[in-house]
């Protein structure tokens, strides 16, 4: 089971001299993983000590979120996570691989409006793709399950929870089946000057092995505009508390570009 990690980030200087109100107000809604925005993250981890081989792990992730209008009262926003992996002596005398991941997509159908308690939420199904280019770097099974994500805004902060479940019910009879609970509670915290700082577990359950992930991440970032273009850019390292027996150890590090779209 993976080992959770906790993050720092360090990021690149601002295009800008200062951020207005409307910079640190979008840099907030960032933080919000089910906002009426159309988001491109790209988000690169580097994992280490993988495997009797202490093999290398690089990830990178391209996690569209697109917003679409059901009705007045009504939206449905779709989050994808399209991993693209090169592995190195992960697996002992295979060598190296490289291409795409299994394809995740949660679907949130959610209400334009918070509750009267100012709770923004959004349910609906998840649903994970055998994509993988290499039998080494997905899992060969079709999966699905519910997800679910709430959180609130207050002043300057966002905090909130999001969550699934993910079954197999269909693939190679021959690689294990998934049955994966998986819980993201997270706090952020943004300034005037549009920098952002957060805590965040990315807490996973494997129920056929038994084994936790469990990490714990800090991040900072911070919104900049390339022209016209807003980019929130993150930069960290993190440490992996626990892993499987064949998952990472020690620290991990992450980079992050998250492009902001126009609708």
């Amino acid at each position: 089971m993976y080992k959770p990690f906790l993050v720092f980030t360090l990021l690149a200087l601002p295009l800008v001299s200062s951020a207005n109100d409307s910079s640190a107000d979008l840099a907030q809604e960032l933080t919000n993983p089910i906002a009426d925005l159309i988001t491109v993250p790209i988000q690169m981890n580097i994992d280490r000590d993988i495997g009797p081989a202490d093999g290398t792990k690089i990830t990178t992730n391209v996690q569209p979120v697109i917003p679409f209008d059901i009705n007045e009262d009504w939206g449905l926003i779709t989050r994808t996570i399209v991993p693209v992996i090169h592995q190195d002596d992960v697996f002992a005398g295979k060598g190296s691989q490289f291409g795409l991941g299994d394809i995740n997509m949660s679907l949130f159908f959610s209400p334009k409006q918070p509750t009267a308690s100012g709770i923004t939420w959004g349910a609906g199904p998840v649903v994970l793709l055998p994509t993988a280019t290499d039998s080494k770097l997905g899992a060969k099974k079709w999966g699905a399950g519910p997800a679910a994500v709430g959180l609130v805004l207050r002043g300057p902060w966002t905090v909130g929870m999001l969550a699934n479940h993910i079954w197999s019910f269909a693939g190679d009879d021959d690689r294990p089946d998934i049955n994966n609970t998986f819980v993201q509670p997270f706090a952020a915290y943004t300034w005037p000057s549009a920098w952002t700082a957060s805590l965040q577990t990315e807490t996973s359950y494997n129920w056929e092995s038994e084994q936790w992930s469990v990490p714990v991440n800090v991040a900072l970032s911070r919104l900049v505009m390339f022209g016209r273009l807003p980019v929130s850019l993150q930069g960290g390292v993190g440490y992996w508390l626990e892993s499987p027996d064949s998952g990472p150890e020690g620290f991990r590090f992450r980079l992050q570009a998250n492009i902001v779209l126009p609708r």
